[in-house]
This record gives C-alpha cells, sequence and structure tokens, in this order.
C-alpha cells in the first residue's frame, strides 16, 4: 500500500533564515559579468534560490540553520558551477564561461544552476559517515531545480541507465517518486539522510517498494526497457 498523501512544499513567503548573501565577480571585462548583470539580479536570483530549497525540501521549522554565510563566486573556469565548504560557510562557483555560452537564456540558466547549487548547501546526504551515492545527492538537487519549473530545454526524462545516474535522470524518477507516492516523499528522504546512514532501504521504508522495483516501473511507465533485465523481482 502507497503512503498517504504528503503535504504540498512550504510557502516561500513563510519566515525563513537567509544567510549572509556575497557576490563577487573575479572579471568583471568577461562577456559573461556583462550578460550577468544585464540580465540578473545576482542577490534575487541566489535568495530565490535558497527559498526554493527551503520549500521543496523543509518546512520553517525543519529548514537548516547552521548555514551563516553563501559566498557566490563568478569566474572564468571550465564546466558549469560547483559548491563545496563547512557547515557554517558555503560557496557557489559558477562559470562566467558558461554564463557567455548561455546567452540565449542567460536568466533563466543562472536561475536553475543556482537552484540546483544551492541544494548543496542544505542537503543532507547521510549520517554516521555512510553517505547517499553521489547520483542521488545530483538527483535531489536537480529535481529541486525541476520543481521551482527552472528545468532547461535540452532535459529529457528517460536518460539513464540507472536510478542513481544523477542530475536530471534522477531528477525525473525522483519527480515520478513524488507523484505516485505523496508530495514530501524527497523532502522526507531528505531527512532521513540527516539522522541515519545512507540504505537502500529507505525507499522501502517510504514506498512499501525496493528501489529496483520502483526503477523497473518507471522505466516501464515511459515505455522504456529496464536495463539487466530490470533487477530483483521482489516488492
Amino acid at each position: 500500500m502507497a503512503p498517504l498523501p504528503r503535504p504540498p512544499p512550504a510557502d516561500p513567503n513563510a519566515d525563513w533564515p537567509i544567510p549572509q548573501l556575497v557576490l563577487r565577480v573575479d572579471d568583471l571585462a568577461h562577456p559573461g559579468a556583462k550578460l550577468l548583470f544585464d540580465n540578473v539580479k545576482p542577490y534575487d536570483a541566489l535568495k530565490d534560490a535558497i527559498v526554493a530549497v527551503y520549500c521543496w525540501l523543509y518546512t520553517p521549522e525543519t529548514v537548516p540553520r547552521t548555514v551563516e554565510k553563501v559566498t557566490l563566486v563568478f569566474r572564468a573556469m571550465p564546466g558549469v558551477a560547483h559548491t563545496f565548504g563547512s557547515e557554517r560557510f558555503k560557496e557557489i562557483h559558477f562559470s562566467l564561461d558558461h554564463v557567455a555560452n548561455s546567452a540565449a537564456r542567460a536568466a533563466d540558466e543562472v536561475a536553475g544552476v543556482l537552484a540546483h547549487e544551492a541544494v548543496h548547501c542544505f542537503q543532507y546526504t547521510g549520517a554516521d559517515g555512510v553517505p547517499c551515492p553521489g547520483g542521488l545527492g545530483e538527483g535531489i538537487a536537480d529535481w529541486v531545480r525541476l520543481r521551482a519549473g527552472l528545468a532547461p530545454p535540452h532535459w529529457v526524462e528517460g536518460r539513464g541507465g540507472r536510478w542513481d545516474a544523477g542530475y536530471e535522470a534522477t531528477g525525473f524518477f525522483l519527480d515520478w517518486l513524488e507523484e505516485r507516492y505523496g508530495h514530501g516523499l524527497v523532502a522526507e528522504l531528505n531527512g532521513c539522510l540527516r539522522v541515519r546512514p545512507w540504505s537502500e532501504a529507505l525507499f522501502k521504508e517510504l514506498t512499501g517498494r525496493r528501489i529496483k522495483k520502483l526503477w523497473r516501473l518507471y522505466r516501464e511507465h515511459l515505455g522504456l526497457e529496464v536495463p539487466g533485465g530490470g533487477g530483483e523481482e521482489g516488492e
């Protein structure tokens, strides 16, 4: 039996704890910097990204309050963005080259990437030194981006041969789970990872079915073949 319906996402206008937000742009002459300031209000964009994370993964009562400062750095670098830091201080490094390469939709792309990276500032990944697969962490980040209405046009549901392939592949799978088993499932999974070591058994607890069974059902829902025959047969 599927769990009872979970509550909808929290109110974006709630009294959320917004940490100190700091901006650094390493090269104002970079073409991406001009695009950035012509199309984006960095403070608003970062704050909106953080509030989206709060709304989809937490409530005003459960939201983490340990992060004191988030520094957003725009600089020339390969790739798109990455996040690192301590429990209290986080840094998001965002590629000015990627901003320049996204000229046709710069504002939407910056907002979407920030939603993804903000998840990494506040999500839980597993207690007692037993982290969840990296693909699940990245999938939760892209799931928040998807739920915030910021999915880029190149995303296609059904990519990825594993449930933990990461990014939009896992993000769309989590979205299907959310619709099938009740709003709040991903938030509940994230909350479990605050106090418990990672285990695939968490999916069984939250949905009544094992992860391999869920993945098979999802692929069947999309009309796609299940790699390796779908894994184990049990619930």
